[in-house]
């Protein structure tokens, strides 16, 4: 049994990046760059009006003045400001040579044909200037960069459409068992449906990858072998469920060795997910995850989903936020590092979830994240800060 802190540096050291392909930006959401973007524009393009009013000079702003020209969005100014002359603009639209500010419509009377009057003594220039977001040439976003929703305006606005990004981990998921049937089926006595694929599924949904779900291994060398086999030759990663533990029935250990599977670690100090295996086979990877519903998801959670993302180029950080204890909380084994499932109440309190053991299926529908108990902590006490990891 190895320490957490072991497990995943062991993991990190193995990790092989993906080859890279060139994607439509349209569809780079949750992807990762594989080489920096830069701007073949300046933004603004020109110095543009920041509302919709009167261009003019500010010198002149106490003057009468007349409007020469409306200037839209989008059209090329025609004529220059002049002394106590304007052009009314739109926002967004080109400012007009001569002109050094924009004094809004709103503060602004008609005083007669063509004529108007500024009602306050002073302005702002209300003006964008060329280049002061974006300059040409510019990176604008790095290698690595995990392309989020608010990254897709920039790379529209640069012209940057083709993008070069690492390509996604083909994913097997198996599940192991002879108790085990698919969700649509009603299982018979000693039987139970098969849920964590399901839910490995789905966490790989989340992270916008599609896993190949390659259906129930029943309990037998020569099925596990087979099915192992094929899942390591159509794909990169083979996520296995159950028969990880140390049971008549429990195959895999033994069927990845027979693979030539490098074993790396088959056992970790934390709960729940104690017996979480990890190998390799050159460009190949398998975990195998315990087959008790919450192992399978807080493992996925915390080894995983940050070695997808590595593989993909990107140095994924769970998001941790600070936060009180509401209540006690304790625990007798201090020998493994524990994940507690918590809520966070109206007072901004966490509040530790009845959790009877990792078989517990539900125990993680109301939480709102997870709090670690290192090892030789047996105690968490009411008012002791602590770092909750969202899921």
């Amino acid at each position: 049994m190895i320490l957490f802190s072991e497990a995943i540096k062991k993991i990190e050291e193995s990790i092989i990046l993906m080859e890279t392909e060139k994607i439509d930006f349209k569809k780079s959401i949750n992807r990762v760059l594989a080489e920096s973007v830069y701007s073949d524009i300046e933004m603004p393009p020109f110095n543009k009006s920041a509302m919709d009013g009167y261009a003019c000079k500010n010198q002149d702003i106490q003057n009468e003045l007349k409007v020469i020209e409306i200037i839209p969005a989008g059209v090329i100014p025609q004529k220059n400001i002049g002394k106590n002359e304007c052009s009314k603009i739109m926002t967004g639209a080109m400012m007009p040579e001569g002109s050094d500010c924009v004094i809004i419509v709103e503060n602004v009377e008609e005083t007669g044909d063509n004529k108007i009057k500024y009602l306050h003594k002073e302005t702002r220039n209300n003006i964008c200037f060329k280049a002061e977001d974006i300059k040409q040439n510019e990176q604008i976003l790095p290698k690595g960069t995990f392309i989020k929703p608010q990254h897709i305006a920039v790379l529209a606005t640069t012209g940057n459409t083709n993008l070069k990004v690492y390509k996604q981990p083909k994913i097997a998921v198996l599940s192991t068992g002879d108790e085990l049937v698919e969700p649509y089926e009603k299982p018979e006595i000693s039987k139970i449906r098969n849920s964590n694929a399901y839910q490995i599924i789905s966490q790989l949904d989340s992270l916008r990858i599609n896993g190949n779900y390659m259906g129930i291994v029943e309990d037998t060398e020569k099925s596990t072998y087979d099915n192992i086999s094929k899942a390591l030759e159509q794909n990169d990663v083979v996520l296995l469920t159950g028969g990880v533990s140390m049971g008549d029935f429990d195959f895999v250990p033994k069927i990845l060795k027979k693979l030539n599977i490098k074993i790396h670690f088959d056992s970790i100090a934390v709960q729940p997910g104690r017996p979480t295996t990890f190998g390799t086979r050159q460009n190949k990877y398998v975990f195998g995850l315990p087959g008790n519903p919450v192992s399978s998801f807080v493992q996925f959670e915390l080894l995983v989903k940050p070695f997808l993302y590595k593989m993909m180029g990107y140095n994924f950080e769970a998001t941790n936020i600070s936060l009180k204890m509401g209540e006690d909380y304790s625990r007798k084994n201090k020998k493994r590092m524990s994940w507690i499932p918590i809520s966070i109440n109206e007072n901004s309190d966490i509040i530790p979830l009845k959790y009877h053991g990792s078989a517990h299926i539900n125990a993680l529908t109301y939480a709102d994240g997870l709090i670690n108990v290192p090892v030789g902590k047996t105690s968490l006490k009411k008012g002791d800060f602590v770092n909750v990891r969202q899921i």
